[in-house]
């Protein structure tokens, strides 16, 4: 089935405005294949890109890809860097995103990265501001837990200086201070790979996610299953709490 006739398939239902992946089964995925990790993360760089541009297609305003958690700097170091080194690559191909209609933003602590990593990311973030196709929210060095508490230390930082009372703190000035301030809470988390964990992803945003599992790795993971994956939180009968 080509991408059109994918499309087509989504005509007329209730699409996410914020869908979110973590992208799990890059060093599985070479495994099987008897090939290095690095091999499983370039193929699942490759996926990234794909998906990206097919959910712009599909008419999803907003993608967060799940890429390197505060708990990933526990791997070995070679892989950290060819990590790091996979980004580098990719923050330098931003003209394809310019022409393709494509924001593109970062959650997470960006301190940590290597200085080169910084300019680029800030450089991809001035260059796509504009573009209205899709926003991709690519989390690096992201924890929701962090996210939470460095949102909670720049409000104190306010209470501290008089601009804000603590009795002003509400759900929604911390979601102004969360990394996706501005954005549509999270909809709908797809995990490929099999694992039915949230692994510190989008914690406050989640709070009323649909969840939906799959056991394709994410290198082998298709519009196809983008679309099955739409049509079944489609079928989902979100109450938030209510009664329908």
């Amino acid at each position: 089935m080509d991408k059109q006739e994918l499309i087509e398939r989504l005509r007329g239902i209730s699409l996410p405005q914020h869908v979110g992946i973590i992208m799990d089964g890059d060093g599985r995925w070479a495994r099987q294949r008897m090939l290095p990790r690095s091999a499983g993360h370039r193929e699942g760089a490759e996926t990234f890109g794909k998906i990206a541009r097919f959910a712009r297609d599909c008419g999803i305003p907003y993608i967060t890809f799940y890429a390197f958690s505060t708990e990933n700097w526990k791997r070995p170091a070679d892989e950290v860097k060819q990590l790091m080194d996979l980004l580098h690559k990719f923050l330098g191909d931003t003209y394809k995103y310019k022409e393709e209609n494509i924001r593109v933003c970062f959650l997470g602590d960006l301190t940590r990265l290597r200085p080169d990593l910084q300019q680029d990311i800030e450089r991809l973030r001035e260059e796509s501001r504009q573009n209205t196709g899709i926003t991709v929210n690519i989390a690096l060095n992201y924890g929701g837990r962090d996210e939470i508490v460095r949102a909670a230390r720049a409000l104190c930082r306010q209470a501290a200086a008089g601009t804000l009372r603590p009795e002003e703190i509400t759900e929604e000035r911390l979601s102004e201070a969360l990394d996706t301030a501005g954005m549509p809470e999270c909809d709908v988390i797809i995990r490929p790979s099999g694992e039915q964990r949230l692994s510190n992803f989008l914690l406050w945003q989640a709070a009323y996610t649909e969840f939906i599992f799959m056991d394709t790795l994410w290198p082998d993971f298709t519009e196809e299953d983008f679309v099955q994956a739409m049509l079944e939180y489609a079928g989902r009968n979100r109450r938030f709490g209510g009664v329908l």
